[in-house]
């Protein structure tokens, strides 16, 4: 994750120095899609990254806009966008979301489909890296929102500031930029930007941690003490995934490949966090075998690994389901994962 962005410099524009290292790790790459829906983020990024790429040598720039359908006003709201890239010089797509939308959960729907739509057009583009707005403000935000849903350190680290995500790569390379300075830029530079009205929202889960953050900075938890936060748990994370690597190969699969075995007395010294992850990968590489079942919360996988942990400790064998997949313990401490047997449902004639 990129490092916070210092509190005094909080509602300054971005100057041109700062945006050339926050777009230093581009630099090497052929072609970039940028996002740009239209508010103040992402017109600024396009702004900040058409002046960059402007350079010898740096990559080629095209832009593309999502039109989700779901506003009156979203078309043209897409066209202006178009007209602000003509402007800059900049090749752009409208994308449109077509087809007839969900009556619930519309905000998650739309955040898919328009990744798809943007990976769509990147991969047409011969694997354009897209690049999205995403903030500080952002990162917050989404840390706020897995917290409340209960995520392990993992997925406490919030966005990263590069992933691969599917078929192609998505940068991030404002996320330790917080959003009144891309405001300010946007005021200082005259970029014109709109306000979806669904950032006020309150029905969604999003607004509503918004509207919480004035508070909570107030208090001293602002989203630099959580991206701190973040790049804290971030070297934690690290030291354990790196402990987890070494002892992947007590993670044994069987002969046919359908089932793995691993030996708990052998991750006796371990700590349990080592432990339940090396139970997650192994329940993991099972289930990727079956229908495509989801696998479990951090909550269900923490009750029956600690139960199953505490059983190994003590001799005892113990049989437990998760995700459609069995977790057989035997008395010696050997851990079998399968996949659970087919039920059959229904009336049946009698043999």
């Amino acid at each position: 994750m990129s490092a916070p962005a210092q509190e005094h410099f909080s509602d300054q524009p971005v100057l041109t120095g700062e945006a050339a290292a926050l777009f230093a790790g581009l630099a090497d790459e052929t072609r970039l899609l940028v996002a740009v829906s239209g508010g103040p983020d992402s017109v600024v990024l396009l702004a900040l990254l058409s002046d960059w790429a402007r350079q010898p040598g740096r990559p080629e720039l095209v832009a593309a806009t999502v039109d989700h359908g779901l506003r009156a006003a979203s078309a043209g709201e897409a066209e202006a966008v178009a007209a602000l890239c003509r402007e800059l010089g900049v090749p752009h797509a409208i994308l449109r979301w077509s087809g007839p939308k969900p009556a619930s959960g519309i905000q998650e729907r739309a955040r898919q489909a328009r990744y798809s739509l943007l990976a769509q057009h990147a991969d047409g583009l011969g694997g354009a890296v897209l690049v999205t707005a995403h903030t500080l403000d952002d990162q917050a935000e989404t840390m706020l929102m897995r917290m409340a849903r209960g995520s392990g350190p993992s997925g406490l680290l919030g966005m990263r500031s590069r992933v691969r995500k599917g078929a192609i790569d998505l940068a991030r390379p404002l996320l330790g930029v917080p959003k009144a300075r891309l405001i300010a830029t946007a005021d200082a530079r005259g970029l014109p930007f709109i306000q979806d009205p669904s950032n006020a929202d309150t029905r969604f889960e999003r607004v509503r941690w918004r509207g919480l953050m004035p508070a909570l900075a107030e208090e001293g938890l602002g989203a630099e003490r959580l991206a701190t936060l973040a790049s804290r748990l971030g070297r934690i994370e690290a030291a354990v995934e790196h402990r987890v690597a070494a002892l992947l190969p007590l993670l044994v699969p069987s002969d046919d490949g359908a089932a793995m075995r691993l030996d708990l007395t052998a991750l006796a010294g371990e700590p349990d966090e080592v432990v339940l992850r090396l139970i997650g990968r192994g329940l993991e590489g099972v289930a990727a075998r079956g229908d495509g079942e989801n696998l479990p919360r951090l909550e269900r996988l923490e009750a029956c690994a600690f139960a199953l942990i505490d059983a190994a400790g003590r001799g005892l064998a113990m049989t437990r389901t998760l995700s459609g997949c069995v977790l057989a313990l035997d008395r010696k401490g050997a851990l079998t994962f399968a996949r659970e047997p087919m039920r059959r449902r229904g009336v049946h004639p009698a043999p």
